[in-house]
């Protein structure tokens, strides 16, 4: 029996991953369970996985859980040490990290440090500490399993090729809904329009990304950890039916892609299975009477994938203000505080007001998120509507 903790459980790939398990059926055991807030949905799913010890960050709600469960012998936890100590379950075979934003680095270096294996669709961990935690030595890419359909593509597509062997790493991205979009056209799109995404089901925060073209972004920089490559050889490429998740080009010239259909659970079960497959729940992707095209990003209106590559390439701190002042801007966003536009302007903003710290330490990346996190809300504080 493998046994999971899952950090993250009450967002959309949470709640997939225990609609896997539940699939799964009795090889798998749910040991521990964190949200953020959510003290209704995370006692359903208490009640019906009964893992050991589930956690919520906000302690009003912790509180609350506490109650509701006093029925069942589950240990109950809270804010950040709740969320650490899930991570390094003692029982805990795999832990599957999946939170948003920022939320999860602290809890995936504790993970690294107590040797676990982890299925990490965090991304953001790997964007603030990526660069730090290879510096320790804690990034052992033999215990991460991507859990991002295009990084599980490149996973499985570079199986056991050695790393002089690859030329180039192909992360495919659907366009998002605003693809084709003119700047003046992205001046008049509301929050609702960017939260209908034409091919994935995600959460808020990972759909604005996605429309943006940050989350592209975002996983360029994990690429480049998760994988140890050079920013060059990352090349994104806009395919609309997001078919082919990603593709490994190999110095003899062979591309190897992987395919399936859109569908989250299919990434999430071959983390959990690893190294075996399994059947699932995913429809199969029938190739006949399909269509695949492929287009260059369009980087003049959707910046936010250049900011991200500049980033990179700067290292230390940087990346770690490009996301903190990505989550506060697509906060305001969808707040209705701030236009689309808006975001990568007020995120670019805060990378120029930015000091990097080069060598940096924990401490450093915890600030530097604090830092671009107030300055990005100055920012829109100070400059409503004359931003763009």
């Amino acid at each position: 029996m493998k046994k999971i903790a899952l950090l993250g459980s009450t967002g959309s790939i949470g709640r997939q991953t225990l609609e896997v398990l539940a699939n799964l059926g009795t090889d798998y055991k749910v040991v521990a369970l964190t949200a953020g807030k959510n003290a209704e949905e995370l006692e359903a799913q208490a009640r019906k996985f009964k893992p050991a010890m589930v956690a919520l960050h906000d302690y009003e709600a912790a509180q609350r859980l506490t109650e509701a469960l006093a029925d069942l012998n589950i240990r109950i936890e809270s804010g950040d040490e709740g969320q650490v100590n899930a991570s390094t379950w003692s029982d805990a075979e795999l832990v599957v990290m999946a939170q948003v934003g920022f939320s999860g680095f602290l809890p995936l270096i504790a993970a690294l440090k107590a040797g676990k294996t982890i299925a990490l669709a965090n991304k953001e961990s790997l964007v603030v500490g990526g660069e730090l935690l290879d510096r320790l030595g804690l990034l052992d890419r033999s215990r991460i399993l991507p859990v991002d359909s295009e990084h599980s593509a490149v996973w499985q597509s570079m199986a056991n090729a050695q790393k002089d062997e690859i030329a180039r790493v192909y992360l495919t991205a659907s366009g998002g809904p605003f693809f084709g979009y003119t700047r003046e056209k992205l001046h008049e799109v509301t929050p609702e329009q960017a939260l209908k995404h034409p091919n994935w089901q995600m959460g808020s925060k990972i759909t604005i990304d996605s429309a943006t073209m940050m989350n592209k972004g975002l996983e360029v920089i994990e690429a480049k950890w998760l994988f140890d490559l050079k920013l060059e050889q990352i090349e994104v490429v806009v395919h609309r039916q997001s078919i082919i998740h990603s593709m490994v080009e190999y110095i003899d010239g062979s591309i190897i892609a992987q395919l399936g259909s859109p569908d989250m659970r299919a990434p999430i079960q071959y983390a959990l299975t690893y190294p075996e497959r399994k059947t699932g729940l995913v429809e199969r992707y029938n190739p006949f009477n399909s269509q695949l095209t492929f287009e260059s990003p369009d980087r003049q209106n959707f910046p936010c994938l250049d900011l991200a590559y500049r980033a990179a390439e700067t290292g230390g701190t940087m990346p770690a203000v490009l996301n903190g002042a990505n989550e506060i801007a697509v906060e305001n966003f969808l707040a209705g505080k701030i236009t689309f536009i808006d975001i990568p302007a007020v995120i670019e903003s805060v990378m120029t007001s930015h000091q990097t710290v080069k060598n940096y330490n924990l401490k450093d990346a915890v600030t530097a998120d604090r830092w671009a996190r107030q300055k990005a809300e100055e920012i829109i504080t100070g400059c409503k509507g004359r931003m763009n």
